[in-house]
């Protein structure tokens, strides 16, 4: 078994297996940057192995690199034409290379379309909102006359923060000042960017648990970031207090980022309940692991196909 196989065979196991361990890992948001990190570094190497396995896997078939050859590849490439025979090696190259460009065409076309559409839809959402808000002195957000307690963020040029006229009502000062760094923290992290490419790879692959679950999860984590942003420079009363007068409002607009919009409750019952440090420094080191493991897989099952394929013969 060859390089590309193993990357492929690494890919469909993370791809299976690695969500229901990483919501373990990380649902009760312990150390949600670390869960980003985590859940980012599945997705992004599911991916890049389903690519390079399958470029790899595709060039040992189509005899790009001579069998002849000396060195790993072509020592593998060798006992591969010895298994297979010429005849069934091109017929596999064909199906392989034709069936592969045709689902990477397809996939990655609903990608871009996916990513320049939402993008249309966010810059321009921003831009309405900056014609129809006003400034109101002393609050760091356009103000939009609506009856929903909303406070949201979309990027943009520039990106913009929206803050209800009746959620202006509902909140005190602390309690703004909370929310609107709240949304802040997630312009300045590219939270929104992130999600936006998650969910679209969600809806181009809905059926791969790790980019639906992912994507859901994701959002959740990274509202906590914010939380913990927000509550570094205000305390943990004031933001909690906030989100609980914003509180079933109902949800953002679909182009931008709400902070009541993503489990209100999960993050609520967070912010009240501090978790002790010794079980921050263990949830830390779990999903450091878990990362360093995610990264690390790709590379030692490469090795171990090298390692697996016979001796090289000069």
């Amino acid at each position: 078994m060859g390089m590309g196989a193993f990357l492929l065979l690494y890919s469909v196991l993370i791809a299976v297996f690695a969500p229901s361990l990483l919501i373990r890992l990380t649902h009760r948001g312990n150390a949600p940057r670390l869960g980003v990190a985590a859940w980012t570094t599945a997705i992004a190497g599911a991916l890049a192995s389903w690519i390079t396995g399958a470029a790899l896997l595709a060039v040992e078939l189509s005899h790009a690199i001579p069998a002849s050859g000396a060195g790993v590849v072509g020592s593998c490439l060798r006992w591969l034409r010895e298994l297979a025979g010429d005849g069934v090696a091109v017929g596999v190259q064909i199906g392989l290379l034709a069936s592969a460009s045709a689902a990477a065409a397809v996939v990655g076309w609903r990608l871009v379309r996916g990513l320049i559409t939402t993008r249309r839809r966010t810059h321009a959402h921003a831009r309405d909102a900056r014609l129809v808000a006003r400034r109101v002195r002393g609050v760091d957000a356009l103000v939009l006359d609506a009856g929903e307690r909303a406070a949201y963020c979309v990027p943009g040029r520039p990106s913009v923060i929206i803050v209800t006229s009746s959620a202006l009502e509902a909140l005190g000062a602390h309690e703004l000042d909370a929310v609107l760094a709240h949304e802040r923290a997630h312009l300045n992290g590219h939270h929104p960017q992130l999600v936006a490419v998650l969910r679209v790879l969600a809806e181009t692959l809905p059926r791969v648990a790790l980019f639906s679950a992912g994507a859901a999860e994701v959002s959740r984590l990274l509202e906590m970031c914010a939380d913990d942003a927000a509550t570094r420079i205000h305390g943990r009363s004031a933001l909690l207090a906030g989100l609980i007068a914003l509180a079933g409002s109902g949800p953002a607009p679909a182009e931008g980022m709400g902070a009541t919009s993503v489990a209100v409750l999960d993050r609520a019952g967070r912010l009240a309940a501090s978790l002790p440090a010794p079980d921050r420094g263990r949830a830390r080191a779990r999903l450091a692991a878990a990362s360093v493991l995610l990264a690390l897989v790709p590379a030692l099952m490469a090795g171990a196909g090298a390692m697996w394929c016979p001796p090289v013969v000069l």
